[in-house]
């Protein structure tokens, strides 16, 4: 069983306990300042009976050591901080954010001002992407084309001719 203790100031170990015996013995798996996803896999790595990573993060939180965050979150925080000293992004990108944040089909009601269509929500994953990319979705795009069979045309039209009058 994994658990978290604080040993010096800003300094947390995890360890694992086992019955022996001579009597239960711990050992140490991870020495961190902040539980990252590196020391969460290395612990998940040595241990005998690996933890899931929701049960280190508990136990790291009972103990008061810092969990970092993902990149999201912390995307998330500059945005805030970015709005509260007076930058807004675009009208569109505003629009698209709330969508997204508020849960499908929120800025498509019948109340809002501005519904975001089904396009703008779908290019919506592709906003700040690479150029690199874009090439690569683009020649893979093509590659399906071009893997799609052909199908020869018939020589006559499968319906009647008109004629004029």
């Amino acid at each position: 069983m994994a658990y978290v203790v604080a040993t010096h100031p800003g300094r947390f170990e995890v360890r694992e306990s086992k019955a022996t015996e001579k009597g239960p013995r711990s050992r140490t798996l991870a020495t961190f300042r902040e539980l990252t996803d590196e020391v969460i896999e290395k612990v998940q790595a040595s241990a005998d009976k690996p933890p899931t990573a929701e049960e280190l993060k508990r136990a790291a939180l009972k103990v008061g050591a810092p969990i970092q965050d993902s990149e999201l979150d912390e995307a998330a925080k500059k945005a805030l901080r970015r709005i509260a000293s007076g930058d807004k992004p675009r009208p569109l990108l505003r629009r698209l954010l709330l969508d997204a944040l508020l849960g499908d089909g929120a800025a498509k009601s019948p109340g809002s001002p501005h519904p975001i269509s089904d396009a703008a929500r779908s290019a919506s994953e592709w906003i700040g992407a690479a150029p690199e990319e874009r090439a690569q979705a683009l020649r893979d795009l093509l590659e399906l084309a071009d893997a799609l069979p052909i199908r020869p045309r018939p020589h006559e039209i499968g319906f009647p001719r008109l004629k004029s009058v």
